[in-house]
């Protein structure tokens, strides 16, 4: 926490002015302020720290240290290859494959085409892993034949949490001082091990229904993960999300695609809404799925950074008739939704300032109407750590002390901004 620091000449809401900030809050904003300066901010932006609403923490510190295997690094057979065969000892983790790179690859390929090492792949969904013959001997698994195992993270984890500093000091260049941390396996241990971060980060924690007895703030929805493979009956949906609510506990939705979206809408309603209840992602939604978020007042947190991160990959597997109802901004704040932002990393970069900028400059052919104003893009950021459809935070008296400095004006930032850095965090 800032305890006190006084920072001149930074542009606030468009006024150059001087900003004391003392005992964790904002307690003046006015030019020529008293006192010797301990920052001067050359006329750049002071703005609220920005919140990341959807990151997997564990996956993205661990990806950190991984081979990446697709999309834009890697888009060939030839490049894969290359990739898995650099020099290196021990087992190796490849993170963020799609077919489109060398179709659907299994335990033979990698014995054929990769090092005398053991090796396990991430597909970039994040439920599939892929692992070689030594990996597979290695665990000590003789099944799946083809070593492709769905949704077995923890039957291949190798050793404890990782290391999540050097995730942390990532974040804090891009001016992420919170993050919502949204594994849906996280259980006691996870909890705790986040917590050891608590200074370093202002956190909101999803996972389980066993989380549901913690008092602690910290403790956020009840994450419900399905797909289009496993979705429960309408009536077991429903029951679950009751059970949270009758908890006071709101529920989070994994929703990318129209069946998970549809069902989980239905469940709600059959449930009754609590106030925070959020969609995850969004991914594709048609008006009719609009109107119904609308009716039941849900919060959506979606991904802008995925129509561009996957626009090569959607213009190929999407139907030219839904490319406009992927990943929508503008028509959810037309009709009146909450709505706030994440990167989901590690399945997408957890920079927020190029989310922001593919916020406002969609693709060509990918519902360009649906672009918002820069302005609006980084509200999707600057919601309160809680509540994600609260309204974002401002630098104003008397506010937290959560704040980051940017090299530029906001003039000069909103025309340019994926070209931002980030000079100082403050929290």
């Amino acid at each position: 926490m800032v305890d006190m620091l006084l920072i001149r000449n930074v542009e606030v809401y468009g006024s150059i002015v001087d900003v004391r900030l003392k005992g964790g809050l904002i307690s003046e904003i006015a030019p020529n302020l008293e006192g010797i300066a301990d920052i001067d901010g050359q006329g750049g932006a002071l703005l609220p720290g920005l919140h990341d609403h959807h990151i997997h923490l564990n996956a993205t510190a661990a990806a950190m240290n991984s081979v990446r295997c697709g999309p834009p690094e890697v888009l060939t057979k030839t490049n894969l290859i290359e990739a898995l065969n650099k020099p290196g000892e021990g087992w190796l983790r490849g993170v963020g494959y799609h077919h489109s790179v060398a179709g659907e690859i299994d335990r033979d390929w990698l014995d054929a085409n990769g090092p005398d090492r053991s090796v396990r792949i991430q597909h970039r969904s994040g439920r599939l892993w892929i692992l070689n013959s030594r990996a597979m001997d290695e665990l000590g698994l003789s099944k799946p034949k083809n070593g492709r195992l769905y949704d077995s993270d923890n039957l291949i984890r190798r050793s404890g949490f990782p290391g999540l500093k050097p995730l942390i000091k990532r974040l804090h260049a891009y001016g992420i001082t919170g993050v919502t941390e949204v594994t849906p396996s996280n259980e006691h241990a996870e909890f705790r091990h986040y917590l050891k971060h608590e200074t370093d980060l202002n956190l909101s924690i999803m996972g389980k229904a066993e989380l549901t007895s913690l008092t602690d703030p910290r403790r956020g929805h009840l994450k419900l993960h399905y797909h289009d493979h496993n979705l429960p009956a309408l009536e077991a949906l429903a029951d679950e999300i009751k059970a949270a609510h009758e908890s006071d506990r709101a529920i989070a939705a994994h929703c990318v695609t129209r069946a998970e979206l549809m069902l989980t809408l239905a469940a709600i309603e059959e449930a009754g809404t609590l106030s925070g209840d959020r969609i995850e992602h969004a991914a594709i939604a048609d008006e009719a799925a609009i109107e119904w978020m609308q009716r039941l007042d849900v919060i959506v947190v979606t991904q802008p950074n995925f129509i561009t991160e996957r626009e090569a990959a959607y213009a190929k597997d999407v139907p030219l008739s839904d490319h406009a109802n992927l990943w929508r901004l503008k028509s959810f704040s037309d009709a009146g939704l909450a709505l706030a932002a994440g990167s989901d990393a590690p399945f997408g970069d957890p920079n927020p300032w190029a989310a922001m900028a593919a916020a406002v400059n969609r693709p060509e052919g990918f519902g360009q109407d649906e672009a918002i104003t820069p302005e609006d893009a980084l509200e999707l950021y600057t919601k309160p750590a809680d509540d994600a459809g609260g309204e974002a935070r401002k630098v104003i008296v008397g506010e937290p002390a959560d704040l980051i400095l940017l090299d530029r004006s906001w003039r000069d930032a909103r025309v340019d901004l994926g070209g931002v850095t980030v000079k100082r965090s403050y929290f």
